[in-house]
């Protein structure tokens, strides 16, 4: 029988506790994600004359690294609107926005790993907002993609540390970029 790190809620304390890898996803995720009306995006179509020399998703033993993505149109353009926030980008837009990236990173980790069920575990979220010096509310923007992730994972698999973060700028004015580290179960 194959083993896999079970991640648990952190109130949990049995942190570490091994499960039969059957028992690790009580729900598919691609379900979950239909049920809620959600469609992940077709893969980001950069702009033109822009290079992107990295992959998306690296993935190393047990982990998959997702590098710094961006809303996304179904149709993997950037999603609007664009600019600072409060300012050109009102609160919810960016939590939007937010739930937007959320959306972009598992069509990404999809593409990598074949099954989004392979996700054991939501260990770390980087959320980037771009915002005017004054803007503190970061960690509100960032909430649209928290609450995503827990809505879809529930809190055991979905739960994370985090950080969120005011910039003067993100590539191509877009209001938010987030990046995560998950655990994985080997295919």
């Amino acid at each position: 029988m194959r083993y896999i790190s079970k991640c648990f809620h952190r109130s949990s304390t049995a942190i570490g506790t091994l499960l039969p890898a059957a028992t690790v996803n009580l729900m598919r995720v691609e379900a979950r994600l239909a049920e809620l009306g959600l469609v992940l995006p077709q893969a980001l179509k950069a702009p033109p004359n822009v290079r992107l020399p990295f992959t998306n998703v690296r993935v190393r033993d047990n982990r998959a690294f997702v590098a710094g993505h961006g809303p996304l149109n179904p149709d993997g353009s950037l999603a609007g609107p664009f600019g600072k926030v409060p300012t050109d980008v009102s609160l919810e837009q960016a939590q939007q926005s937010a739930r937007l990236v959320c959306l972009s990173m598992l069509a990404s980790l999809k593409r990598e790993l074949g099954d989004l069920d392979r996700i054991t575990c939501w260990l770390r979220v980087f959320g980037m907002v771009n915002s005017t010096p004054t803007f503190n509310a970061q960690p509100n923007v960032i909430n649209g993609c928290s609450d995503l992730l827990l809505e879809v994972f529930g809190p055991e698999v979905g739960q994370h540390a985090r950080s969120a973060v005011g910039l003067a700028a993100l590539p191509f004015d877009i209001p938010v970029e987030i990046e995560a580290e998950v655990e994985i179960s080997l295919a």
